[in-house]
């Protein structure tokens, strides 16, 4: 990526969801999101750990953010309209949503892979995202402009073996991206890309590689242009895009 310099007002006015708001990426980016100006719904199943996110945006002076607590391994499509009418109720609109939660539990053969394991993955990976944007795709149509960020991995492109229903929930992200970018191209104001952000200092990479010493590799920070990006307005017209954050430059 090369240097991007987006306007403190970037996001003003914007209502972004962020799902796994409490940890890693997601947290980094709900607290940049209201940084910059966005109103943002913090998404987790964790209170705590949502409030200290909450806090951290308040005591830097963005717009009040809201905590909205969801386990989405038993999420259900009933309780993702909610959420949607909730959001309408006291926002009116969502300009952006960025699906960060994702589990990836141990490593495994698929000979020995635990299928009640399987089926979290795909729900929080997979089944959550569809149902989410689903549900709110009636407010991101009534948004000026829209942002829909699907996380993405290597391994959703390129599988690799023992990754299991991590791998194949992410190429399931890639699909669901790629039909709705279709569907929605030439015909609404969202804009829809899944991001790959490759090797990043999250509790998800150190359980899947906890030899692995995390200060070689990089910070959820330095993504945070690439994502102040994709949310922001300049990005209006990447649509549809399969985006690797280690090979992506961005516009100047």
């Amino acid at each position: 990526m090369n240097t991007y310099n987006p306007p403190k007002d970037l996001l003003a006015g914007r209502t972004i969801l962020v799902t796994g708001a409490g940890d890693g990426i997601g947290r980094t980016a709900a607290e940049t999101f209201g940084k910059y100006g966005a109103t943002v719904i913090l998404l987790g199943r964790n209170i705590p750990k949502l409030e200290k996110v909450y806090d951290a945006i308040d005591a830097a002076g963005g717009p009040q953010p809201a905590i909205y607590p969801l386990n989405l391994e038993s999420a259900k499509d009933t309780d993702c309209y909610t959420l949607a009418e909730t959001v309408e109720k006291e926002f009116g609109s969502l300009e952006g949503i960025l699906h960060n939660a994702a589990q990836l539990p141990s490593l495994a053969r698929i000979d020995d892979y635990d299928l009640e394991a399987y089926y979290k993955v795909m729900q929080v990976n997979l089944n959550a995202p569809f149902m989410l944007t689903q549900a709110c795709m009636p407010l991101l149509r009534k948004a000026k402009d829209a942002s829909v960020v699907f996380t993405s991995d290597a391994v959703g492109r390129k599988a690799k073996a023992y990754w299991g229903a991590y791998a194949i929930s992410k190429f399931g992200i890639e699909g669901l991206m790629q039909v709705l970018a279709d569907e929605t191209r030439d015909s609404s104001n969202i804009r829809v890309n899944s991001l790959d952000p490759g090797a990043t200092r999250t509790l998800l990479r150190a359980g899947a590689y906890p030899g692995e010493d995390p200060n070689t590799v990089k910070s959820p920070e330095t993504l945070m242009p690439l994502y102040l990006w994709l949310m922001g307005q300049e990005s209006i017209g990447t649509h549809g895009e399969t985006i690797a954050a280690e090979k992506w430059e961005l516009p100047q």
